[in-house]
């Protein structure tokens, strides 16, 4: 199927209908991979009774692999699939995978000395979390691909639109803290991972309703290949029969996470040494790619944007801190409600941004119907804009009045990213119309310095902990968080933008793989970070706050050196990338 050209009708609110149905599958995406996230290292240290280090080798692993495996996904799609089906395919793994986390079985015990777990339900977890990493790796680099390809080259509009697919991810990731930290704390693990599991399969239909709005771009490039046989099966099913058969090693590689089997020096997991191999086939590939396929000006153009991956790779080294030590910091060393005198005590209350999940994606459906029937009309903007207030009313209420947790916290990060995108959005169109607006390379050097600057706060709460001997404000946190998520609008988006526009056109879905990619490598050394402050309580004695604080101090100092060395570095390259680029904005 060939692209079909726009129309203005094809528009909502200056941006084409098919941005906002992969805006709405991918919130529903993350906000069931987030809500998991924020609950897995709690229930791993509280339910199952692992360590820090072993809860963290976990998150690592699985945070690495849900990142790496986007690098086949891409390929995949590039060559044959198309990006319709492995979003499709990759929702269905989802689905099952997400649910899948809700069976947790019996807590863990502590007998003679010795923790006794249930390995039933902890093999459904390494298996749940198999099929995550697999189905993420067929929908995430696709669905982000299908926005780039909305847009016509050189469109100004693109990184506006990229911003504003951002705030749909980060909308996610906002409700599934509010709504899957809370419930699993609250009620009970299985609620808040079933809800992650029914949030996937409302995104999936909304993306199989939507399809039409996606103009033909996300079609397989040769759909007869697809039906040729290979091994006794059409291609298309031995892609899928293949990828279902590797959750099998990726669920032996989670065992092996959380076990420390077949680790290197106890530190160095099987599922590091798997990246480790597929970054070095990767940048095998580039050398021989940009070498041999491209034209000059395209090599230079891959080139800066595998400069823009590295400083990606080292921000989220930093910002996954927010689901591994700042978790376990806030759990152990911060207060935790905003406003205390405005929680409800009594009973246990529901969060009413349930409601706000559903309106969102239903009032854009009703709004793109009316717009088609009567183009011109206010009524659709209206109803946007009144769904948008409701929704705001209700998530105010949650985030008062609910009493918080560690996990139900996380969505201080995605709420400041929904609040800035679109003065960000406004502030890069703004520049750009007075011929101001700074380069994608200095944007994500700026990403970096907000990074680094954002464990200041807590380092500072973490040594008035230490003087004091009693918890910190969480006021602390919400401040580590606004400076961060500056640093991630001007870092993510704008790479994201930068891999659909620098990348040779063949292989735009292999280098949104490979963005991943660095995203995984930050995953697993985030870990290895995070395990400078793992603190192990000895059974029957009691933290020692004094000495918790200092290692949570010492990790956040130096993160932030590390941060602000790197950021230094990028600005200084900044010059040379922009020219590299070619007149790329």
């Amino acid at each position: 199927m060939h692209a079909i050209p726009a129309s203005p009708s094809s528009d909502f609110l200056g941006h084409p209908k098919g941005v906002y149905v992969c805006f709405f599958t991918e919130m529903w995406e993350r906000f069931s991979f987030y809500g998991m996230k924020a609950l897995l290292l709690l229930y791993l240290t509280k339910y199952h009774l692992f360590g820090d280090k072993a809860g963290l080798d976990l998150l690592g692993a699985y945070g690495g692999l849900v990142y790496c495996v986007p690098v086949f996904g891409g390929l995949l799609a590039d060559r044959w699939l198309g990006m319709r089906k492995a979003v499709v395919f990759g929702g269905i793994l989802l689905v099952l995978g997400h649910l899948g986390m809700a069976f947790e079985g019996h807590a863990a015990q502590r007998v003679g000395g010795e923790v006794v777990r249930d390995d039933a339900a902890l093999g459904a977890t390494y298996l749940s979390l198999a099929l995550i990493v697999m189905g993420v790796g067929f929908l995430k680099p696709n669905i982000s691909t299908i926005v780039g390809k909305l847009y016509p080259d050189n469109d100004p509009r693109r990184d506006s639109g990229f911003s504003l697919f951002y705030a749909g991810i980060n909308l996610g990731a906002l409700f599934a803290s509010l709504v899957c930290g809370f419930l699993g704390e609250a009620y009970g693990w299985k609620y808040g991972f079933g809800a992650a599991g029914i949030g996937m399969l409302v995104g999936l239909a909304m993306f199989l309703w939507g399809q039409k709005y996606l103009q033909g771009h996300a079609e397989p490039p040769r759909p007869q290949a697809l039906r040729e046989r290979v091994a006794g099966l059409p291609r298309e099913w031995l892609i899928y029969a293949v990828a279902i058969a590797g959750v099998v090693p990726v669920a032996a590689l989670m065992w092996a996470a959380a076990n420390g089997a077949f680790a290197l020096g106890g530190e160095i997991s099987l599922a590091l040494m798997l990246m480790v191999v597929v970054l070095g086939g990767v940048l095998l590939w580039f050398a021989w790619f940009t070498g041999t396929r491209c034209t000059p000006v395209q090599r230079q153009q891959m080139i800066a944007l595998m400069a823009l991956i590295f400083m990606a790779l080292v921000f989220f080294t930093l910002y996954e801190q927010t689901y591994g030590s700042w978790v376990t910091f806030t759990d152990r060393l911060l207060s935790k409600d905003l406003v205390p005198s405005l929680v409800i005590r009594d009973g246990t209350p529901l969060p009413w941004s349930i409601a706000s999940l559903l309106l969102a994606p239903l009032g854009f459906v009703v709004a793109a119907r009316l717009s088609e029937r009567t183009p011109g009309s206010g009524a659709p903007r209206l109803l946007f804009a009144i769904i948008v207030a409701a929704m705001l009313v209700l998530l105010l209420r949650d985030c008062l009045v609910l009493p918080q947790t560690a996990g139900s916290l996380t969505y201080l990060g995605a709420l400041f990213l929904v609040l800035l995108a679109p003065l960000f959005a406004a502030l890069w169109a703004w520049l750009d119309r007075r011929g101001l607006d700074p380069s994608k390379p200095v944007k994500s050097s700026f990403g970096l310095l907000f990074g680094a600057l954002s464990f200041v706060p807590l380092a500072l709460a973490a040594q008035q902990v230490g003087a004091s001997g009693q918890m910190a404000s969480v006021w602390w946190l919400v401040l580590a968080y606004l400076v961060l998520e500056i640093g991630e609008m001007c870092l993510s988006p704008v790479g994201l933008s930068a891999v659909t526009q620098l990348a040779a056109p063949r292989v735009v879905s292999l280098m949104m793989g490979t963005w991943f990619l660095a995203t995984a490598f930050s995953e697993t050394l985030a870990a290895l970070f995070g395990k400078l402050a793992a603190i192990d309580v000895p059974e029957g004695e009691v933290m020692d706050i004094a000495q918790a604080a200092a290692r949570y101090e010492h990790l956040f100092w130096l993160l932030m050196w590390i941060g602000l060395g790197c950021a230094v570095l990028a600005l200084l390259a900044a010059p040379l990338l922009k020219r590299m680029m070619h007149g790329v904005r």
